[in-house]
């Protein structure tokens, strides 16, 4: 090798000073080249040299981001909301997945039984579960993280419950279009399913992330035992599913949201006596 790189072209590169086609060919030689990167460990500025390896350090360190956490940020959510979006539970596929499957086949029973009540039965609880499943120290792997995590609990709690009622909402709504014989009476489970969410969410400073939502979740199948024991023979609508059914269910969610938005610093203490 007969050309070697100018030492005051080394400098400029140690500084990032050198500019193109330069900078290329010194990057080339550099990499073949023993002597000329012994030459630019003699003339690179010690903490500027400790100052890059710490950002390569730090760069190294960066977990990288998931198809989610990526998917997010390109349509504008703030990196650490992604982050946080990305690590709840129900956002996985194994979850989401599960979910379809269940769907599918609650779709394919209703067709068989030609009744949608087991599907607007059901549909409701899994906006719930999901709920519950991204928040508490006993379901959520990620609790710790969020406990120290300098943002109000409440915030972090309706990021992450916006995030799995549009999911859990969605894959609802999808399976309603496979249901269009019923018109709009599929889209029943709806309302029931607000008033579920924002009542196991009111509830759980009080009795904890998993006592309310199993409580409210007992409570709804009660409810729906109960109304097809008093089920009159010239309907085949459940109470909760009639007009009147829908009226006390968007009433329940007013009610339960309001409870929620009174109870939002609870949330922040529930976290501590939790951790």
């Amino acid at each position: 090798m007969t050309w070697h790189v100018a030492e005051e072209d080394l400098r400029a590169y140690a500084r990032g000073e050198l500019a193109a086609p330069l900078l290329w060919s010194a990057d080339t030689h550099l990499a073949a080249c023993a002597e000329c990167r012994a030459l630019l460990a003699g003339v690179t500025d010690p903490v500027v040299l400790g100052a890059g390896w710490e950002r390569l350090d730090a760069e190294l360190d960066v977990p990288r981001p998931g198809w989610l956490e990526s998917l997010l940020t390109r349509v504008g959510v703030a990196d650490h909301t992604a982050r946080l979006l990305a690590a709840t539970p129900v956002l996985r596929r194994s979850w989401l997945a599960a979910v379809v499957f269940l769907l599918l086949v609650t779709v394919g029973a209703v067709h068989t039984t030609e009744s949608p009540t087991l599907f607007l039965a059901l549909a409701p609880l899994l906006p719930l579960v999901g709920v519950a499943l991204s928040y508490g120290p006993a379901l959520d792997p990620t609790y710790e993280m969020t406990v120290v995590a300098p943002t109000h609990g409440f915030r972090l709690l309706m990021i992450r419950t916006l995030a799995v009622l549009v999911a859990g909402l969605g894959l609802n709504g999808l399976a309603t279009l496979a249901l269009p014989g019923y018109g709009l009476r599929a889209l029943a489970w709806l309302l029931p399913a607000l008033a579920l969410t924002a009542t196991g969410l009111a509830l759980t400073p009080r009795l904890g992330p998993v006592l309310a939502p199993s409580l409210v979740g007992g409570a709804w199948i009660a409810v729906l035992l109960a109304a097809q024991a008093v089920q009159q023979a010239n309907t085949d609508a459940l109470a909760p599913f009639t007009a009147a059914g829908q009226g006390v269910a968007g009433a329940v969610t007013a009610l339960g949201a309001g409870l929620l938005f009174l109870l939002r610093d609870r949330f922040d203490l529930f976290n501590g006596s939790a951790a």
